[in-house]
């Protein structure tokens, strides 16, 4: 048993933040920003809802894979950014869609989030339990984690969704999949402390500091660490999967990675030894939309008519957690 990619989506709010409008509001230059980052804009949402972000690249992904939401039969969402603490936000989706025949599921793994997603599916479909027909939605409001007063991290990240249909097929995806939680403290963003009318103030500070850095309600990420071991990561992960398929990396036609920096990517995909050429990138426009990144990329891909059938693929994600994941499959 394997899957088919029936179709994708995407949504990326109208909104556009440039280099430039950065100069205006921290100490950086577009220079800069570029020669680090490979970032030139980021989409920005407007205070929209992240699920509905997701409902619009759900529908494009149905529409543009023949497929009705009355047929889903899982909706799995992916999400660090997610609208409510309760309800899922795949059931939101559910609802907002009609797909009345669909279990939903949110999954928290940060910017591998969807090569999670993409392995789970997998293992619903196998299972054969009726579940047969799969809609991922990876949809994110990075910018309201942002301190845009650290040029560091504000340059980073935008705004977006993307969304797959998933189809039981004939051509098994193979995952590497894995987590370091020790290294969890290197990007983090808090939510609300505990607190209540029978809180005390003293004991509630004592048991609010979990990680040593004190940023709020906004993320931290510890840059130079984080950069050396996503290189590894992703390198190691992607390779670790190909084995599993019994295929070298260069054998792969195609690699979509988690877009977080064009210099990882690059480092990364060096220590591979693969060609640059079969690597997609749109970190340029986008910049770094966490889960969604590689959804978006497939939509776009799949709009250019990039893929052809029978290519191998490959994706490779990494994030806090760190968390950290890679799939190959035939399309």
């Amino acid at each position: 048993m394997g899957i088919k990619i029936k179709g994708a989506g995407a949504y990326l709010p109208e909104k556009i933040a440039t280099n430039e409008d950065f100069e205006k509001i921290v100490d950086t230059s577009n220079e800069w920003i570029l020669k680090r980052t490979g970032i030139k804009q980021r989409h920005i949402s407007q205070g929209e809802f992240t699920f509905s972000m997701g409902l619009k690249a759900a529908k494009q992904a149905l529409k543009n894979a023949n497929v009705t939401a009355q047929q889903l039969d899982l909706i799995i969402v992916t999400t660090v950014t997610a609208d409510f603490y309760f309800p899922s936000m795949s059931n939101v989706i559910q609802g907002k869609l009609g797909a009345e025949n669909a279990i939903g599921i949110d999954i928290s793994c940060a910017c591998a989030g969807f090569v999670y997603a993409l392995d789970m599916a997998q293992r619903y479909i196998d299972f054969g339990d009726g579940i047969n027909t799969v809609l991922i939605v990876s949809a994110e409001n990075m910018t309201k984690t942002v301190n845009y007063k650290d040029r560091s991290t504000c340059v980073l990240f935008g705004d977006g969704a993307g969304a797959v249909v998933v189809e039981k097929g004939e051509n098994k995806a193979y995952s590497h999949l894995g987590v370091d939680g020790t290294q969890a403290e290197l990007i983090y963003a808090h939510l609300f402390a505990p607190n209540n009318c029978f809180t005390e103030k003293e004991e509630a500070l004592k048991n609010s500091k979990v990680f040593p850095n004190e940023t709020g309600r906004f993320m931290f990420m510890d840059g130079p660490v984080v950069y050396s071991l996503a290189v590894k990561i992703m390198a190691s992960s992607l390779k670790k999967a190909c084995e599993k398929a019994k295929i070298s990396p260069n054998e792969l036609d195609l690699i979509i990675p988690h877009q977080a920096n064009i210099r990882i990517i690059e480092t990364a995909i060096k220590k591979l030894g693969v060609q640059k050429e079969k690597v997609y990138v749109n970190i340029e426009k986008t910049g770094n939309i966490s889960s969604a990144c590689i959804p978006v990329c497939l939509a776009q891909i799949l709009k250019e008519g990039k893929i052809k059938e029978n290519q191998k693929i490959g994706l490779v994600g990494f994030g806090a957690g760190m968390i950290y994941g890679a799939t190959v499959f035939t399309f």
